[in-house]
């Protein structure tokens, strides 16, 4: 038997595994503070976007209603999406606060899980607001999904499938 995988495709595949088992098996919660499976939530998306932001953040607040729109947009196109939303937020009102006013429907890590720390080191967040777009299978298709969103608006979805 041969084994064709090299040590870099097996770290590949390993951490497309470890980004996407970090909110497998897990539980998200909505806006009405109701927790939803991850698995359940993400079955069916082929991109997956992670929202790092924060209500304190000023940048975050401008960004976050064009990506309201945008998620809006592509949901009502029947595309598999799906944005889970980081809070840097300081307290669970905060966050919940934030959602209400200016998400789309997407739903959330819960505050203090530890996903949040997990995520901003796999993805290596240093600063907010950032989108980070997988697919399903955990590989990262775009860094920059901010500049997508702002840039491109729903043409960024067909980007990311490819």
């Amino acid at each position: 038997m041969q084994y064709c995988h090299s040590l870099e495709s097996l770290s590949v595949i390993f951490a497309k595994l470890v980004e996407m088992e970090i909110v497998s098996g897990q539980e998200l919660v909505n806006k009405s503070k109701s927790l939803v499976s991850a698995d359940e939530a993400l079955k069916d998306k082929s991109i997956i976007a992670f929202y790092f932001s924060a209500h304190w953040c000023p940048p975050c607040r401008m960004f976050t209603p064009v990506l309201a729109d945008f998620y809006e947009e592509v949901k009502d196109k029947g595309f598999p999406f799906e944005i889970i939303f980081v809070s840097s937020d300081r307290s669970e009102d905060a966050l919940f606060d934030y959602m209400n006013e200016a998400h789309g429907d997407w739903l959330a890590i819960p505050f203090g899980s530890s996903m949040v720390e997990q995520l901003k080191k796999k993805f290596s967040v240093q600063g907010i607001p950032m989108l980070i777009v997988t697919k399903s299978d955990g590989t990262i298709v775009s860094t920059n999904g901010r500049s997508d969103v702002e840039n491109k608006g729903v043409r960024a979805f067909s980007d990311w499938n490819k």
